[in-house]
Order: structure tokens, then sequence, then C-alpha cells
């Protein structure tokens, strides 16, 4: 059974940092891109960060230079540093698992990041 399990979200004031983290099991992790998707209230999830099996990253524009994912390959996790929050990134992130060229996807439960002006 595949499981993506988040953690590390919550309420912080802009300018705070969070980090969050995702412990994926039932699949073999490093065959797989990894990434954190965001959704907010009332508009579609977007893509944040990702990170392939040989560490190439990928950021969204709107959190490049504020925003860190790395990947832990022998602990199965992939971590998502945020600094610099604004109440923008308030969200749900949700951790993502691709395998390229296989078309097999799995996501996380989500975990709440809020940012209070």
């Amino acid at each position: 059974q595949v499981q993506l399990v988040e953690s590390g979200g919550g309420l912080v004031q802009a300018g705070g940092s969070l980090r969050l983290s995702c412990v994926a099991s039932g699949i073999r992790f490093g065959l797989y891109n990894m990434g954190w998707y965001r959704q907010a209230p009332g508009k579609e999830r977007e893509l944040v960060a990702s990170i392939t099996p040989g560490g190439s990253t990928h950021y969204a524009d709107s959190v490049k230079g504020r925003f860190t994912i790395s990947r832990d390959n022998a602990k199965n996790t992939v971590y998502l540093g945020m600094n610099s929050l604004e109440p923008e990134d308030t969200a749900v992130y949700y951790c993502h698992a691709y395998r390229v060229g296989y078309q097999i996807y799995y996501w996380g439960q989500g975990t709440q990041v809020t940012v209070s002006s």
C-alpha cells in the first residue's frame, strides 16, 4: 500500500518559516520525481516545487528564492523549506510522487499552512 504522509504545517506569522516533510512508503522512492503542490480556497491546485531522483529542482516563480525542496532517498523523505512566508502562501500543501514514463502518481492527504498578516 502506497502512503505519502505529510507533516510540518501550521500557523505562522508573515515573514516566518516552516519546513514540511513527506515520508513515502510502498514505492521505490529513488525512482520517483517528488513534488509539493498547494491549493488555496477557491483556487486550483498548483505546483510549488519538484525534485528529480537525481536532485534537479524546479520552482514556481512565486516561491523562487524563498522555498527550497530537498530529498533524502535513504529516508524516503522529501522536504519543503519555506522562508519569508506571505499570507498568499496560505493553502493546503500536498506531497506528490510521480514515476516518469509510467504515468504512475500518488498524492498525500495534505497539510494546512496558514500565514497570518
